[in-house]
Order: structure tokens, then sequence, then C-alpha cells
């Protein structure tokens, strides 16, 4: 095991700003494992998280496909342990603190400027910001998000076993999750904004055949109604003006996704959606510089894949932190 603790003298810079070995800018899935993996290292690691620590992740109710938990687990209860695992190793968790700036000053020297105009100083950065789901700003949508109403079919679908659903949005990611659902639940209603599917001719022949699909095209969804848990969707016709209130159990939002990588300006290549481009090691083209976890190009978006990344990051910088050593 390697010793990356710097010492006293140097924990602060001559500007006075606190430094670190590795900071982390996001505190879910991938930064936490990142922070379990480097402190335990004995890299001296802080990870600075915009809200609470956890990410989308710590959102979701019930986790159910992550090994070890056979029963599932509740988000915000796995996304605990791993903030507990990674303080216990020595890694420093900012909450509430949002970074809005990097600023590489040369090889084995970063800055991270916060909101608060705080700055700290790192060897090496890793971005673990993610990504969020775009959401349709419509009445009903934050209330019953958790409570019938999901971003992650994958992640919840099995909770809607012999369930009608509706999933709004027939791109790829609404069909390709549709038929995840369709595997669940007694019947899945697709409403799709546009009058057709810009999605793959492959998921729309499979969810367009499946016997338990149906598809409303060229409707515009008002509102998520229920009480305690969601009951229906107001939706409108956009060639006649009808207003149609569809009942359902669960409401599954697609309409894209936004990664978090604004505050970046153009510090590192992205693609054409905004998510970073790295190498299989994680490595931007920024010395110093890594991304890992949802907020990387084509990621696929589950916490065991979060994880990875931040498994194989930890160890590429353990190597790059040597290596500056000598």
């Amino acid at each position: 095991m390697f010793d990356f603790k710097l010492s006293a003298d140097l924990s602060k810079s001559a500007s006075g700003s606190e430094r670190y070995d590795l900071i982390i800018v996001g505190g879910g899935p991938s930064g936490l494992t990142a922070a379990i993996y480097a402190a335990r290292d004995g890299i001296k690691t802080l990870v600075i998280e915009k809200s609470a620590a956890g990410g989308l992740a710590a959102t979701t109710e019930h986790i159910e496909n992550y090994p070890g938990f056979p029963d599932g687990i509740a988000g915000s209860d796995l996304m605990d342990l791993f903030q507990k695992q990674a303080v216990r190793f020595g890694a420093e968790i900012l909450e509430f603190e949002e970074v809005t700036r990097i600023e590489p000053v040369r090889k084995g020297l970063l800055r991270v400027h916060t909101a608060s105009d705080e700055v700290f100083e790192a060897k090496l950065v890793m971005l673990a910001t993610g990504s969020k789901p775009k959401k349709l700003n419509i009445p009903g949508e934050d209330d019953f998000y958790g409570r019938g109403l999901s971003y992650c079919a994958t992640c919840d679908g099995p909770l809607f076993r012999g369930k009608d659903v509706v999933v709004i949005g027939a791109g790829n990611s609404g069909l390709q999750e549709g038929l995840n659902l369709l595997g669940y639940a007694s019947g899945v209603t697709f409403v799709e904004f546009l009058p057709y599917s810009i999605a793959e001719k492959i998921l729309q022949e499979r969810t367009m055949n499946h016997p338990k699909s149906t598809f409303y095209f060229n409707h515009q969804v008002l509102e998520v109604k229920g009480d305690k848990m969601v009951t229906a969707v107001v939706m409108k016709n956009r060639a006649t003006g009808e207003v149609i209130e569809l009942p359902t159990e669960g409401v599954f939002i697609y309409v894209g996704y936004s990664p978090d990588t604004k505050f970046l300006g153009d510090l590192v290549e992205m693609n054409q959606w905004g998510y970073i481009k790295t190498d299989t090691h994680m490595w931007t083209g920024i010395e110093g510089l890594m991304a890992i976890g949802d907020v990387r190009a084509d990621n696929v978006a589950q916490v065991t894949v979060a994880v990875s990344d931040g498994t194989k990051a930890a160890l590429a910088a353990r190597e790059y932190l040597a290596k500056l050593e000598e």
C-alpha cells in the first residue's frame, strides 16, 4: 500500500488554500467508491458534493439489483453505507458546496473553486458530477416522485409487477426501458409528444408489436394525479385538443438526461450531449483530470457501473500519484 499523506507543512498551499492529493467533485456511487479506495490507500481525499452525498441513487426508493442485498435496499441506505465506509478510511466529505470552476495550474496541481469562494488544491481531480433526468415540470411530478413516479425502469420496474404503467417518451430510452417494464407490468402505455417515435426501428417493432403495449403519439402530458400514490396522468391530444385522464399505477419519464458539466465550460472534450469523453482508465485530455460515473460519455447509468468506474479510476490515480512522488 502506498502512503501519499502530506506532511503537516505541506497541507496548505502558499496561498493558504487547503491542499489534497485527490479531490472528487460529486458524491454519488462513483465518487464515493473512488473515495473508499483512495482513502484506504492513504491518499488524502476530499469529496465535494453540491447537495447531500449519495447522488441520484440516494433518491431511488428501492434498489433490488445491487449485489449483496437479496431483499433489496433503499437507495438512501445504500449510499449512507458508501459514505460511512469512505469516512471510516479517512476521506473528507464536504456536502452542500457547489464547484464552479476547475483550474489546471501545472502538472500535479489543480485548483477547485466553489460557489462560496473557497479554493482547494489537489494533485489530481476526479469529476463525478453525474447526470439527472430531464423533467417535464408539470403538476404532480415532484409530489409523486418515489410514490409511483420514477425515472428508472431498470431500478424500479419489478415494483410494478402486474400493474398498469405509463411511459412518457418514445425515444430510445423510453422504448428500451418500456421493454423492461413489459416483462413485469400487466400493460404499458407509451405517451409521445411527437407524432412519431425517433427510436431505433428494432425497438419500435419490439414494443409496438407487443400485446401488452399501447401508444399515444402526438400527445402532451399535462399533469400527474394521485392521492398517496399515482392514480392517473392527464394528457392532451395535440391535434384535436381533447384532454384525456388515463388511470395508471405508475409513471416512468424518459425525456432525456442532462449531465452536470456546464460549470466546466470548454475545459474538457465532450460529446454532443455534454458527456465527458475519457479513455478506458477514466482520464480526460487534461493532465491530472479524470471523469467517472454517469457524467462520462458512452456509459450506462447504473450503480454497479458507477462503482466500477470509481474503482478503476482510484487504481489509476494511485499509479499516477506514485509517479508524481518519484
